[in-house]
């Protein structure tokens, strides 16, 4: 496909990026995305609700993908790991909600069409 043939395809959404755009890592990356510190391993699995080998898995296409930064270490005895979104990370999650809110808009706008009166919301909750 051209270029003059990918701009008359408003829906395309190219910038959905498929690295980003599966459920567990969404969840992921808006975890940390709220904490710009960064998250232990721990407190992700908890609030992602991911099995450990999930986490791994997700975090490792994450980081391999630069997008997250994964730091091991120890506290005390114990094993510790940190993760954080990267600069790039974050620049690209942003990227990539606001072709979601792009996304989100065409369809409400597009439902809109049978319901004028109807938000965005409302149309896609229907």
């Amino acid at each position: 496909m051209s270029k003059n043939e990918v701009s008359h395809a408003p829906f395309s959404y190219d910038g959905l990026d498929r690295v980003m755009h599966e459920k567990a890592r969404l969840g992921l990356l808006t975890s940390l995305m709220a904490h710009p510190k960064g998250l232990a391993f721990a407190d992700i699995k908890q609030l992602c609700g991911l099995t450990d080998g999930n986490l791994s898995r997700h975090l490792q296409v994450l980081q391999e993908a630069g997008l997250v930064e994964v730091t091991k270490g120890y506290e005390g005895n114990r094993p510790h790991t940190t993760c954080r979104l990267t600069k790039t990370g974050r620049r690209r999650f942003l990227d990539y909600l606001a072709v979601l809110e792009r996304l989100v808009r065409d369809a409400a706008k597009a439902a809109g069409a049978q319901d004028a009166s109807a938000s965005p919301l409302h149309i896609l909750r229907a």
